[in-house]
C-alpha cells in the first residue's frame, strides 16, 4: 500500500522497499558525530541483508563510528523529471574483528566491496540497523496535484 504524506506529497517507503533500494547503489554517506560536530563521509558499501557494510582505514571515521550510533544515507535523483528517492539507515556501527563468528567474517569478506578511494582499507564495518526509513518524490506535471 502506497502512503503519501498529505503535507509534503512525498511517498513514504516501507522498510523492505528501502532495503531493496539500498541494494541498487554502491556509494552512500556515513554520518557520525565528533563532539558537537556532525561529520559526513562518502563511502562505498555493500549490503548484508539489511545491514550496511563498508571498508575503512584507521582514522577519524573508524574512531567516531565504531560502537556508536550513526546514520547512513543513500539517494538517487533524476534532475530532468524532478523525481528521486532517499533512504536513511539509523544504527550502530560495529567493526568486524577476529572475535566475530567465522561464518560472519567469511560472509562479509566475500561481499563485492571495492573502495573507490586509494589506500589500504583493512577495517570492515557493519552498520546494524535500528531504523530504516525512506521517501520518494514523483514528478508532478502541470495541473496534476496528486502524486503518481
Amino acid at each position: 500500500m502506497t502512503i503519501i504524506d498529505a503535507r509534503t506529497g512525498l511517498e513514504r517507503l516501507t522498510r523492505d522497499e528501502c532495503v531493496a533500494m539500498l541494494t541498487t547503489q554502491e556509494l552512500g554517506r556515513l554520518v557520525v558525530t565528533d563532539g558537537d560536530r556532525a561529520l559526513v563521509f562518502p563511502v562505498n558499501y555493500a549490503m548484508d541483508g539489511d545491514a550496511v557494510v563498508f571498508r575503512t582505514a584507521d582514522g577519524i571515521k573508524l574512531l567516531t563510528a565504531n560502537h556508536h550510533r550513526v546514520a547512513f544515507e543513500v539517494d538517487e535523483t533524476d534532475r530532468a523529471t524532478r523525481s528521486g528517492w532517499s533512504v536513511v539507515v539509523q544504527g550502530v556501527a560495529q567493526e568486524v574483528t577476529k572475535f566475530d563468528r567465522v561464518d560472519v567474517i567469511e560472509r562479509l569478506a566475500a561481499l563485492e566491496l571495492e573502495p573507490w578511494a586509494a589506500g589500504d582499507k583493512p577495517h570492515l564495518v557493519r552498520i546494524v540497523p535500528l531504523q530504516i526509513t525512506g521517501r520518494r518524490i514523483h514528478h508532478k506535471s502541470q495541473g496534476d496535484l496528486s502524486c503518481r
